[in-house]
C-alpha cells in the first residue's frame, strides 16, 4: 500500500474541498481507510473512517454532517468531501490505511503524506 493524498488548498470559511487519497500498491480494498488531521500545536486527530467495503463510515463529532468519506475500489481512491469549512478545520490532512475499529478512527497500518488545508475567515 501506497498512499498520495492531494486536494489541499486554500479556501474562504463556508467554502468546500474535497480531498482524494490514492493507493499505488495492492491490497487497497482490504483495508479500512481513514482521514486523520493534525493542527499547529495539536495532536493528530481522527476525522472520518470506511470500512473497506465502503458500507460502513463513521465521523468526529466536530465534522459531522459537513464530511463525507467514500471510496472507489476499483480507482484504489479514498475521498474526503469537505463542506461549510470553518477556521478552525485548517491542518495537515493525512490519509491512512489498516483495521476498521468501527467509530471514526482506524488502527493505521499504512500513512499518506499530509496535504494542507487552510480555511480563512
Amino acid at each position: 500500500v501506497q498512499l498520495q493524498a492531494s486536494g489541499g488548498g486554500l479556501v474562504q470559511a463556508g467554502g468546500s474541498l474535497r480531498l482524494s487519497c490514492a493507493n499505488s500498491g495492492r491490497a487497497f480494498s482490504s483495508h479500512a481507510m481513514g482521514w486523520f488531521r493534525q493542527a499547529p500545536g495539536k495532536e493528530r486527530e481522527a476525522v472520518a473512517a470506511i470500512s473497506w467495503s465502503g458500507d460502513t463510515a463513521h465521523y468526529a463529532d466536530s465534522v459531522k454532517g459537513r464530511f463525507t468519506i467514500s471510496r472507489d475500489n476499483a480507482k484504489n481512491t479514498v475521498y474526503l468531501q469537505m463542506n461549510s469549512l470553518k477556521p478552525e478545520d485548517t491542518a495537515v490532512y493525512y490519509c491512512a490505511a489498516g483495521g476498521y475499529t468501527g467509530g471514526s478512527s482506524i488502527i493505521p497500518s499504512y500513512w499518506g503524506q499530509g496535504t494542507q488545508v487552510t480555511v480563512s475567515s
